[in-house]
């Protein structure tokens, strides 16, 4: 299904959702933050926030690593104090430990979510069978998302699960992921319309979300190349998602969710092809340093500043900013010096247009063949199988 042809203004809109409900939890604006793995902190989900409403996801934990109190794990389940639903994505393989992470959530970290990542395309955790292999195994996905979803109801939390539509195109399993999803319990399920062997390469298939949406009667979550607010509205439109997950999209760009919070409010202004304001390059340093001083408040301004560098290309893509000055910024370590970089930026430079609807963040290429454990094809089921799980693995969906 093509995802790049505007709607017309003559064409009748159908109502775009309002808001996004996911068992007792409502989120104002059906939009989700994606975690991502040193990206997604408390300082900048605080940002993401202050820009509009949404569900915004702590960076993705390990279910292992949790229960055996992993001092890595526990040093990223760290929440803003403004953070009023916490929300966690959980990594996991084995549905004892899965459950009881879910339960350790809820009771000592007072999380109003959990999702559980079945989408990672990364060869060091497909190699296990991990992240987006697991699938396949449908009696073993079924066990995991019965346990994380027993452990969670007595709390009340909703509990949610991300997937792709398969590991390659010659075996796809997003379907019976969402009727197994739907069938243990969850409240949603998130559909990343692109395969393991894809990666982030390639388009996004979102007639696999709209299928998705037809096969369960669960909400479905619609995840892939939204990078501007008309592609959330395209994609909600063609597909009949309850909401959209972004992530790539909004690097170097946390004021996206203000213009995707608009964009469901008053939907009818952007069906017509017209564009949200852009940001001069002014705002964005005011963006920038924003950015640096919640890292600051919440690392410490060595590590704060270390951690910004990593966003300052992301901020400054499109822009005249010299490389000199690029560079400076990238080696940033202290509040101070940042504001003096800034300073030097022209605040009256316009956002460079040619920017919008590009891909942001890394890409790739497709896979020939995505690494799994041996014979892992050959059965479909999987239930009461064991899959390896390091107590400190990082992945992203």
């Amino acid at each position: 299904m093509p995802h790049n042809d505007p709607v017309s203004s003559s064409t009748a809109v159908p109502a775009l959702p309002t808001s996004l409900t996911l068992g007792s939890l409502t989120v104002e604006t059906p939009v989700v933050l994606a975690p991502m793995a040193g990206i997604t902190n408390a300082a900048y989900r605080r940002l993401c926030a202050e820009q509009g409403a949404g569900l915004y996801v702590c960076e993705m934990i390990t279910s292992r690593g949790l229960v055996e109190r992993d001092e890595t794990t526990l040093k990223m389940l760290v929440f803003d104090d403004l953070e009023k639903i916490r929300s966690v994505q959980l990594y996991g393989t084995d549905p004892v430990y899965v459950g009881k992470a879910a339960e350790i959530l809820c009771a000592e970290y007072g999380v109003a979510h959990i999702d559980l990542n079945f989408g990672c395309p990364v060869p060091k955790v497909t190699r296990k069978g991990g992240g987006g292999a697991l699938p396949w195994k449908r009696g073993l996905l079924g066990e995991i998302l019965t346990s994380a979803v027993g452990a969670a109801t007595p709390y009340g939390v909703p509990v949610t699960m991300k997937t792709r539509k398969g590991i390659d195109e010659d075996h796809l399993t997003y379907l019976d992921a969402g009727r197994i999803a739907e069938d243990s319990g969850c409240a949603a399920i998130a559909l990343h319309g692109r395969t393991v062997a894809q990666s982030y390469s390639g388009e996004a298939d979102w007639s696999a979300i709209a299928s998705l949406v037809a096969h369960v009667s669960i909400p479905v979550l619609g995840n892939g190349d939204i990078w501007e607010a008309g592609d959330a509205v395209r994609m909600v439109e063609q597909t009949g998602a309850a909401g959209v997950v972004v992530g790539r999209g909004c690097l170097g760009r946390p004021w996206l969710f203000r213009d995707l919070a608009a964009a469901f409010a008053a939907h009818s202004q952007w069906s017509s092809g017209s564009r949200p304001r852009l940001p001069d390059l002014g705002e964005v340093r005011e963006v920038m340093r924003r950015h640096a001083e919640l890292l600051c408040e919440h690392m410490g301004e060595e590590r704060g500043c270390k951690e910004f560098r990593k966003h300052v290309s992301w901020y400054l893509k499109g822009f005249r900013a010299g490389g000199t000055l690029r560079h400076s910024l990238a080696l940033v370590d202290s509040l101070a010096t940042l504001d003096l970089l800034l300073a030097d930026l022209d605040p009256d430079e316009p956002f460079p247009v040619s920017e919008l609807g590009n891909p942001r963040g890394r890409q790739g290429s497709p896979r020939a063949k995505v690494a799994l454990p041996e014979g892992w094809l050959d059965d479909s089921d999987g239930a009461g199988q064991h899959v390896q799980e390091d107590s400190n693995e990082t992945t992203g969906g």
